[in-house]
């Protein structure tokens, strides 16, 4: 199983981290190993590496056909659930390791940093490209979206990254988070909803 992600797939998140970078125009694709993987609702410890880590909320696609060279008419055919999750980022070294032009996956896909809610079957959705998502800590709403803003579609990713590397059963694709991105602190309590369902609730500590 790989976990497979998409960075600055919202134009207003774009802005908020990237003001003077132009929008993408191909999709910006990442990895984390499968040792990222936080589920079961098992706290989040934040690591001692950083002084910032950043919640990151987006929606979560599961791949369920093994493809290659997916043609992106025929990508909805891969995918059967959606959940939230989060990607948390360990901030400070991710400024630091792109201001000296170094890779930036150890402030990505460190341990646990691959949160992932529960499996909601993708037909109970009208369409995959218009579902609400929002993350509450503590009770309030602090990001949310609508998959309906995305630079690059679910179907579009799917096809592109095929391209590159085979997709098998049970990979997971985090599709990009929008505007809102902000710190977590220990103690916080976090939810993630998908429309007004609740698929992921977790601790930090």
């Amino acid at each position: 199983m790989k976990i497979i992600a998409v960075g600055m797939n919202y134009p207003l998140h774009c802005k908020e981290l990237h003001a003077t970078e132009p929008l993408p125009e191909e999709p910006v694709i990442f990895m984390k190993p499968d040792s990222a993987l936080l589920k079961d609702s098992k706290p989040f410890f934040i690591p001692d590496f950083c002084r910032q880590v950043d919640y990151e909320t987006e929606l979560v696609v599961r791949i369920c056909r093994l493809g290659k060279n997916i043609a992106e008419r025929f990508a909805c055919r891969y995918y059967d659930a959606v959940t939230v999750g989060i990607d948390f980022t360990a901030r400070d070294l991710q400024h630091r390791f792109r201001a000296e032009g170094k890779p930036w996956e150890l402030c990505k896909g460190f341990d646990n940093s691959a949160a992932i809610g529960d499996w909601v079957p993708v037909e109970q959705f009208p369409t995959i490209q218009n579902i609400r998502f929002h993350l509450d800590i503590d009770g309030q709403t602090v990001q949310q979206g609508n998959t309906c803003d995305m630079i690059f579609t679910v179907d579009r990713i799917i096809a592109y990254v095929s391209r590159f590397c085979t997709l098998k059963i049970g990979d997971l694709l985090y599709t990009g988070t929008p505007i809102g991105v902000g710190p977590v602190a220990i103690g916080n309590h976090l939810e993630g909803y998908l429309e007004d369902r609740k698929v992921l609730d977790f601790n930090i500590r």
